[in-house]
């Protein structure tokens, strides 16, 4: 019994130690080699990026509209600010991202598509947690980001973690730096995403 409890254990060892180097050749076998940043001023892949939320506003926008409720607040979001905070709200995702300020004219790709949600998660004041992927389809890049964090919007900046990547950001970590850049009413915002890897695949 003895021997064949060692030999079960030894097989899983043997079998950890093959999946390990399957994943480790399988970034080699395509001639990328693991790049982790030393320093957090010395990020090794860096971008400024612009997301663009237009929130469909039940009458008249759906033809631009980028984003809709997918809930409404609940009653509790109105007890602690009369004005309301949103709270429980879900809305979902799929909008343009741009390398300047400007939304893509009609017929013009943005940069990256972020596709996603984000939920208003605070009852006494408006704040929102997001995870989304950024999607990107253009000759410069191929391949997505993964970002997800909580958007604290009374603060100036925030920090969005970048959990990882496809294509040309396979298995990237970093952080995305939000800044909101533009508030026109309920219905549209843009926010400035800096965006530094510091675990990049080149």
């Amino acid at each position: 019994m003895q021997g064949l409890a060692l030999t079960s254990s030894s097989s899983k060892i043997v079998l950890a130690m093959f999946l390990l180097g399957l994943a480790a050749g399988a970034a080699a076998a395509d001639g990328r080699r693991r790049h982790v940043s030393r320093s957090p001023d010395e990020p090794c892949k860096k971008m400024t990026l612009y997301y663009h939320d237009i929130l469909y506003n039940g009458v008249n926008n759906s033809a631009n509209a980028t984003a809709a409720p997918a809930t409404k607040p609940t009653a509790l979001s109105t007890v602690f600010n009369p004005n309301g905070t949103y709270f429980g709200m879900l809305v979902v995702f799929d909008d343009p991202v741009t390398e300047d300020r400007a939304l893509p004219v009609a017929g013009e790709e943005p940069a990256a598509r972020a596709q996603g949600f984000y939920f208003y998660n605070m009852k006494e004041t408006t704040s929102a947690w997001f995870a989304f992927t950024l999607v990107f389809n253009s000759t410069e890049s191929k391949g997505t980001l993964n970002l997800m964090g909580a958007d604290l919007m009374d603060e100036k900046t925030r920090d969005f973690s970048v959990v990882g990547g496809t294509g040309d950001f396979f298995m990237a970590r970093g952080v995305a730096t939000i800044r909101t850049d533009v508030i026109e009413g309920f219905y549209y915002f843009r926010l400035q995403m800096d965006i530094k890897l510091y675990e990049c695949y080149v």
